[in-house]
Parts: structure tokens; C-alpha cells; sequence
């Protein structure tokens, strides 16, 4: 098989995060395993153009990692002493799993601050560069880099373990998990301009960790609002990058297969009967994808989901979906009247909903104002944009 550097490259973004995770299990060693596999790779882009590609890409690279990861073991004053601990043997297929799940819970343990996570689930198990996690984070490669060293350092010097939690710490771990994938793909769905891969790179994350977790419904949940909401993704902009609302996005454009998959997933939690925070989001966003318009959309079925939901995670940001829901059902007086209940200042999807029944109403100045504020406080692009043209339209 040729491999040129694209290939190589594609090889990195899905092998990296198993070896790294299969050479931390080995040596227990972060910067090891890192430094090691990119030396790997380094082997790969020399070799394989003329040698071609090997039959298991990676496993090619987590055997010549661990092997340079050896010789920079014995070059090491504490080289006989760790290698004794290491267990030389390749990791095998069925192990590699366990090896990734065990990294993902380290990046994720709650003595690390919840950005910290994300910033090190994406540079070890998405294999991002330093550089592609600092444009996610709109700063600069040399401050990340810092960032990073800072957090695998806390990581040592805290020693937190790497492994699968018991099963008194798992429920508190898993959440944290789950809000850094969720967090990883809401900012590459949101923000594509940070890093267009993220959204990508969040669902492979739940596919890995479905995989991994196959009896735990919430994960399930998690897979499955990504995926549908992965769906809508073409429509959600139009051709001059312009933001283009739900009520008006063009359905033939959506995902059917990413939808097929979300359903099956919803179903499959349906059955479980164990409601949680993603699983009821997941149900919402299957109600949206199964209507062929807008105006068949329903919202009755939407509404009760929110009730349900606002039980299990009654977050004001929750209350203003469910306000936004009670409006469709119930007309826009109903739903004016339940934001305004909800105190979410700063957040401008509360003014933006506030406005768009005001103007349903015919409130046009108080419209007005709240389309102000809006644009005010929503971030620069797509969407400030489209509350400014909002904003002029009144």
C-alpha cells in the first residue's frame, strides 16, 4: 500500500491516541509515550513512502514507539528500575480499549480543571498538535504549550491514577468524561472556525466510549445527540457562511444515516428506561429530525421531553429551551411569560428568545431593545450577525 504524507497523516489522527494510550499503560510515563510516538511517526514519514505502508499501520507505530520509548528508558538513570515494571511485550488488539478508556478518565479526573481536561483529551486521545488545541482555544501555541506541561505535571504530582475508576468513584467520573466530549463537540459545531475536525474528532471520542461502555445508557445518550445533531450540520449554514435558523434550514440537505443511527441509539435508551441529562436531549433533537418541516415539528411531544428533563438537570439554560417549547405549544404570550422567569443576563440566546416573541407579538421597540442586547452579548460571527440583521428587519 503508498503512502504519501496526507495518508500518514490520517494514519496519526486515528492510530496516535491508541499507541499513546498503549505506551502510558507500559511505562506510565506521559511524555514518553508522546515524545515516543512521535518518533514513530518520524520513522513513517522516512520509511514508508518507499516501503509502503504496512499491513497494520498501527501497529506498527506502537511497536517501534515502545521500542524507542525502551531506548530512551535505558538511557535513563532510572532505566533498569522502570523497565523491570514494564511489560515488554506488544499490547495487544483486545488490551488497546482498556488502555484508551483508563486515559480518557486520567485526562478527565476532577482534580484537573474542567478546560484542562478537554485541552488534554484532545492533544493525547484526538492526536490534535499543540498548535491545532491552541486554535481551539483562541491562544497561542507557546501559552498551550505551557498549559499543557502545567496539567501532565498536576497530573504527576498529584499521581492520579491510570486506570478505570471503581465503581464508587464512576458515576462522578463518567459525568466529567462526558461534559468534555460534549464540550469538545460543541465548540467544533458552534465555533468551526476554532478547529473544523472538533465536532469529528468529539464523536469518535463517544464512539470509543460506547464502545468501551456498552451497557451505560447516558453514554449512549451522548453518542446519539452528537450524531443527530452532527445531521443538521450542512443546513445549519448557508453558502456565504451566513447562520441559517432551524425554521428554515433546507432538511434535504441533513444526514439521514446519521439520523437513522441516532434513532436507533434513542430507542435503544428508551428501552433501557433510565432518563438522564443526553439521553432526553438526544430524544428532543430525534423529534426535530423526524418531522419533514418546521411547522410539522411536535412540539407537544418536544415540551414533555423538556419537562422530564428540567426533573433530571433543571439548569436555567434548560428552562429557556423548555420557555422557547411552551411558546410553540401554547403561543408566544405563554412563552414570553416563562423566560421571563429565568434569570440568564449574560447569556444572549435568553434576549434573542425574549425578542422573537416580543416581535411575534407586535412589542416591535421592546423587540428591538432585546435584539440590541442580543448582538451585544452573542460572540463575533455567524450568529451576532444574523441578531443584527434580526435586529435591523424591526
Amino acid at each position: 500500500m503508498t503512502a504519501d504524507r496526507e495518508a500518514i497523516g490520517r494514519v496519526f489522527r486515528v492510530e496516535s491516541g491508541r499507541s499513546v494510550a498503549a505506551l502510558i499503560a507500559m511505562f506510565g510515563d506521559i511524555d514518553l509515550a508522546e515524545d515516543a510516538v512521535q518518533d514513530a511517526f518520524a520513522i513513517a514519514v522516512r520509511r514508508w513512502p518507499a516501503e509502503g505502508m504496512p499491513p497494520n499501520p498501527g501497529g506498527w507505530i506502537t511497536v517501534t514507539a515502545r521500542n524507542r520509548a525502551i531506548d530512551k528508558v535505558r538511557r535513563d538513570a532510572r532505566g533498569n528500575e522502570l523497565l523491570r515494571d514494564t511489560t515488554m511485550e506488544p499490547t495487544g488488539a483486545d488490551t488497546v480499549p482498556d488502555d484508551r478508556l483508563r486515559l480518557i478518565f486520567t485526562c478527565c479526573h476532577p482534580a484537573l480543571a474542567p478546560q484542562s481536561q478537554v485541552e488534554l483529551t484532545l492533544r493525547l486521545l484526538c492526536g490534535l498538535s499543540t498548535a491545532d488545541v491552541a486554535r481551539a482555544f483562541l491562544t497561542n501555541e507557546p501559552a498551550m504549550a505551557k498549559r499543557l506541561v502545567r496539567t501532565k505535571h498536576k497530573i504527576k504530582a498529584a499521581n492520579i491514577p491510570y486506570r478505570i475508576p471503581d465503581d464508587t468513584e464512576l458515576p462522578d467520573r463518567l459525568r466529567a468524561v462526558q461534559a468534555a466530549i460534549y464540550l469538545t463537540y460543541s465548540t467544533g459545531y458552534c465555533e468551526p472556525h476554532r478547529s473544523p475536525d472538533l465536532s469529528g474528532e468529539a464523536i469518535d471520542l463517544g464512539r470509543m466510549l460506547r464502545l468501551l461502555m456498552p451497557d451505560e445508557p447516558e453514554v449512549a445518550g451522548l453518542l446519539a445527540l452528537m450524531l443527530l445533531t452532527q445531521a443538521r450540520r450542512r443546513s445549519r449554514t448557508d453558502s456565504t457562511g451566513e447562520l441559517v435558523l432551524l425554521r428554515d434550514q433546507d432538511r434535504r440537505l441533513w444526514d439521514r444515516a446519521l439520523i437513522r443511527e441516532g434513532h436507533s441509539l434513542v430507542r435503544w435508551c428508551l428501552r433501557r428506561n433510565e432518563p438522564g441529562h443526553y439521553q432526553l436531549e438526544a430524544a428532543i433533537a430525534a423529534v426535530h429530525a423526524e418531522a419533514p418541516a418546521f411547522e410539522d415539528t411536535d412540539w407537544q411531544q418536544i415540551l414533555a421531553l423538556y419537562d422530564q428533563l428540567m426533573t433530571v438537570a433543571p439548569t436555567p439554560v434548560v428552562a429557556l429551551n423548555r420557555a422557547v417549547a411552551v411558546g410553540e405549544v401554547h403561543g408566544a404570550a405563554r412563552g414570553l411569560h416563562e423566560i421571563d422567569q429565568i434569570n440568564l443576563p449574560s447569556y444572549y440566546p435568553f434576549h434573542a428568545a425574549r425578542a422573537e416573541f416580543l416581535h411575534r407579538q407586535g412589542h416591535f421597540e421592546d423587540a428591538v431593545r432585546a435584539f440590541r442586547t442580543a448582538a451585544w452579548l452573542a460572540p463575533d460571527g455567524a450568529e451576532r450577525r444574523y441578531l443584527q440583521r434580526r435586529l435591523h428587519s424591526c
